[in-house]
């Protein structure tokens, strides 16, 4: 259980002051700030944790922390799920891709542009007031201008995946200068201006903080890791990778070397309640529960992708795994997963009359695959109990539309229902379990993709089978619950060439971070989204009538419109993205 504390959010235009939480301060607020006092080191740390807050500020209708709408149902890892097409029918244009259009209807993607504006309008403003408070009256000064300058570029570094274009705002544009700063940059330079933001949070933060949640040096290396990472692959107006620069590579190297973290002793533990914060966890949005305000700080941003057809959860049936990602779990008999052919036939065929889904015979599974989708005879978030609400195996009643979606449910963003974590608003389900925006094992597979485009495949098949152990290693919980034991992981022989490591690292990606939202940033970044989404719907295209129309463009997909409503309101000044 998290400890019970309280911060403060400040929104900025009327200084009210609200509760989130986590390990940082023990604050009491009472009444309001004013302009004439704010201007004190209190009343910065004020502002600096509701910059933090901003961060986690999102909701079902404009996610911020997890991607399962954006990177997620995006890719081939998932479908939007719900009660059929027209239930958050926006989704459904999402993952049609050619129903994406910049009009005033789609109410999800510019509403996660409003609240990361927001968040990042949360950092100017305590960085306006922080940079006017003299050295000698707060000793934190620079540190917390560096943690402000981390929350600015990660909020500017989302964007920048979501939307490609975008204006950077800093704390010394006046409103004039804000309304006149266009999204019309450079991506190299663009990149770079993100960049700096890390650089002197990365310079001028402690390797480790005292209180946790806040950013560290740690953190900022591994989201530099990240970001030289993507800036490696260099794309041109239309998105497509022009070339793959070698000098990033190695800063991926050098900051990935620079982070300490560990791997959990098993995968599950991440997506536990408690947990929170472990070795594995570098960057990760705190929530808390039962924490002395008057409703916690817990996220609803997946209270919509609960197991359906049981009254242990409720509602609604979103976010299912796709067949595709449930067959990319198989292994062949040396337990390595089978890169080509592992969609040419599916793991489970039929349901039972008990409503569970046998294995097919002879197959052999990754683990992986039962801390990541929900599948019908098999324990869900190892539970196999009865209680007086029912029966925690996965059953196929617990879908919601099975004959649009199919039957497979999501796990790693679920708690078991008597979990502390755990709570319900009507039918919406939400938990205090922290996001986590970068795990150990994002830096370890960064470093090793770098190190395998250098031409160093050993070292960074080294690096997978780190990974790949872990995964084999992680198998106690399921079988305690009494999932059968076909689990066979192997490891990667040394002496691959080049392009057959880098497939295996796009694979080992897609295992390791299932459902959790990169899947189809990975594939944007590597300039193979157009030709992997587009093989996925054909094949799937033959499982799922919903998809037959679905078509991938390149040049146009990669990236959301700009907001509409953001080109009216600038006259013009920002630039939409080519195809919209």
């Amino acid at each position: 259980m998290k400890r019970n504390i309280k911060i403060i959010g400040c929104i900025l235009a009327t200084f009210i002051l609200v509760a989130c939480s986590k390990d940082f301060l023990e604050y009491e607020p009472e009444g309001v700030l004013s302009n004439e006092n704010v201007a004190t080191a209190e009343n910065a740390e004020s502002l600096v944790i509701a910059a933090y807050a901003g961060i986690g500020n999102d909701e079902m209708i404009g996610p911020l922390t997890h991607q399962w709408v954006y990177g997620s149902v995006r890719s081939d890892d998932a479908y939007k799920g719900g009660g059929g097409r027209g239930d958050v029918d926006v989704i459904d244009k999402y993952e049609q891709y050619n129903l994406t259009v910049p009009d005033m209807g789609d109410w999800m993607a510019p509403r996660t542009w409003t609240d990361f504006y927001k968040a990042i309008s949360r950092a100017n403003f305590a960085l306006s007031v922080i940079n006017e408070i003299p050295d000698g009256e707060y000793a934190d000064k620079t540190i917390r201008q560096a943690e402000l300058r981390f929350l600015r570029a990660h909020s500017h570094f989302m964007l920048k995946m979501l939307f490609k274009k975008i204006p950077y705002i800093t704390e010394d544009l006046t409103a004039e200068e804000i309304a006149l700063t266009s999204n019309d940059v450079d991506n190299d330079a663009l990149w770079n201006t993100i960049a700096d933001d890390f650089l002197f949070a990365y310079n001028n933060l402690p390797q480790a903080q005292d209180q946790v949640g806040r950013a560290d040096k740690n953190a900022a290396a591994a989201y530099l890791a990240k970001l030289r990472l993507y800036q490696a692959y260099e794309q041109n107006d239309t998105h497509q990778v022009t070339n793959i620069n070698a000098a990033k590579l190695q800063e991926v190297i050098d900051y990935a070397d620079d982070v300490t973290g560990a791997l959990e002793a098993d995968f599950g533990n991440n997506y536990l309640d408690g947990f929170d914060n472990g070795p594995e966890s570098i960057w990760a949005v705190q929530f808390s529960i039962n924490d002395g305000t008057t409703s916690g700080r817990v996220s609803y941003v997946t209270g919509l992708n609960s197991p359906h057809g049981t009254p242990l959860y409720g509602c609604c049936g979103f976010h299912l795994a796709s067949q595709n990602m449930v067959n990319a779990f198989k292994t062949d008999t040396n337990g390595l997963p089978l890169l080509d052919t592992f969609n040419d036939s599916n793991i489970f065929n039929t349901i039972d009359n008990e409503g569970k889904a046998p294995l097919a015979s002879g197959i052999t599974l990754d683990p992986r695959i039962d801390h990541t989708v929900g599948i019908p005879g098999r324990p869900f978030k190892y539970r196999n109990t009865v209680n007086e609400d029912g029966d925690m195996v996965y059953n196929f009643s617990w879908a919601r539309d099975p004959g649009v979606y199919g039957y497979f449910g999501n796990m790693k963003e679920q708690q078991a229902p008597d979990c502390s974590c755990y709570v319900k608003e009507g039918p919406f389900v939400g938990t205090s379990k922290n996001i986590d925006f970068i795990r150990y094992a994002d830096v370890l597979l960064f470093k090793a993709e770098a190190l395998i485009q250098l031409g160093q495949a050993d070292a960074g098949i080294a690096i997978i089978n780190q990974i790949r152990t872990r995964a084999a290693e992680s198998t106690q919980r399921q079988i305690a619950a009494g999932a059968s034991n076909v689990y066979n992981v192997g490891m990667y022989p040394m002496g691959m060439s080049q392009p057959d490591a880098f497939k295996a690292l796009m694979f080992e990606r897609r295992l390791e971070f299932g459902m959790e939202g990169p899947r189809f940033f990975d594939l944007v970044r590597w300039g193979m989204a157009e030709p992997v989404l587009n093989a996925y719907l054909a094949v799937e295209k033959t499982r799922k009538d919903f998809l037959t129309n679905a078509q991938f463009t390149a040049g146009r997909d990669e990236y959301y419109p700009i907001p509409q409503r953001e080109i009216d309101f600038t006259g013009g000044l920002y630039l939409q993205n080519p195809g919209y």
